[in-house]
């Protein structure tokens, strides 16, 4: 997977509406030993906040991530899709954050037409729908099990279900108005092809919007994180949509009430990257052939190490939101946790 880095201090443009006291963003935590962006608030209410982000060191392209292949994606939902709304959204992906990190999408017209990219259980979908008719939008998974659960949703019953690929999306171009996608770019292997995917599929002045990972600054969640899946950069979010084609490029923060903006350990759910499509047709950025071939046999005793190797590194991701929550009860409020 190419590693991707900005070539020099960008200056991002984050949105949000709630600025929790105590962020923890500060010199003390580096990203690999170097400085934390640097925050500046400019505006006391619905706040614009600055970021400056300074180049940070590159993953190796060799580096091994268990979960970040389709075939184990696949099998590691298998079993979640049974718990996934009862034990990962309480934690990393609260109905407060969903519709925070959905607010920049502009999901302003019902009816409009969505694509949710890697939608699973439809908790984003059920975000969506809030805004569009469900009629419009459209859950798209590779995942049948998490799917099914999606089904089940009264809200979503209207909703066209689609197994597909976030690499290679079986839509036409310049298909839809509004492209989501949440939770989903950790499992991909090739991130920029699914953002260029993004482009592709959206109307000439439509919005895509991908809402994932950070990645850690804490030395223990970083390791667990970089054996687990992808935990992108915030600049290499913004790089990837840069080179996609995408213009307006926007990084929004989010994370739960309970981690009083601390990022260090890293979440499931950290950021909101939208961007906004300048042309019609295609992206004009060119990749070569896939970083994944699903169609090509795989070793079962590799997958089955991966995946559990994979399935433990999660766990780590389970008990940190645990021990945020409980820091938030013993710590006094309007100090740093």
């Amino acid at each position: 997977m190419a590693s991707l880095m900005l070539s020099g201090a960008q200056n991002l443009t984050l949105f949000t509406n709630r600025i929790p006291n105590g962020l923890g963003f500060t010199s003390s935590s580096g990203l690999h030993g170097k400085p934390l962006p640097i925050l500046r608030f400019i505006a006391p209410t619905n706040r614009v906040r600055t970021l400056n982000c300074s180049v940070s060191s590159s993953r190796p392209t060799s580096q091994p991530r268990f979960i970040q292949h389709k075939k184990e994606a696949f099998w590691f939902y298998r079993f979640l899709s049974i718990v996934y709304d009862h034990v990962i959204n309480p934690g990393h992906w609260t109905e407060d954050m969903r519709d925070d990190a959905l607010e920049p999408a502009d999901l302003n017209d019902r009816n409009m037409l969505v694509v949710d990219v890697g939608g699973g259980t439809g908790f984003t979908t059920l975000g969506i729908v809030k805004h569009v008719d469900s009629n419009n939008v459209t859950i798209l998974d590779q995942s049948p099990h998490q799917l099914a659960k999606a089904k089940q949703k009264k809200p979503l019953k209207d909703c066209k279900i689609v197994e597909g690929d976030a690499e290679d999306l079986p839509f036409l171009t310049d298909y839809a108005d509004r492209y989501v996608s949440a939770g989903s770019i950790e499992y991909w292997p090739d991130p920029q092809r699914g953002i260029k995917e993004a482009y592709r599929v959206l109307k000439l002045g439509g919005k895509a919007c991908l809402i994932g990972p950070v990645h850690p600054t804490f030395w223990l969640s970083r390791f667990f994180a970089d054996v687990w899946m992808l935990f992108p950069k915030e600049e290499e979010y913004v790089e990837w949509f840069e080179k996609a084609g995408f213009k307006d490029v926007q990084l929004k923060r989010i994370g739960p009430k309970w981690y009083r903006g601390v990022r260090r350990h890293g979440l499931i759910m950290g950021c909101s990257v939208t961007g906004v499509k300048p042309a019609s047709g295609d992206s004009p950025l060119q990749l070569g052939p896939k970083e994944e071939d699903v169609e090509k046999p795989v070793n079962p005793f590799v997958l089955l190490l991966r995946f559990a190797l994979g399935a433990l590194a999660a766990t780590w991701f389970v008990l940190v939101p645990i021990y945020m929550w409980l820091k938030d009860q013993v710590v006094p409020k309007g100090q740093p946790i």
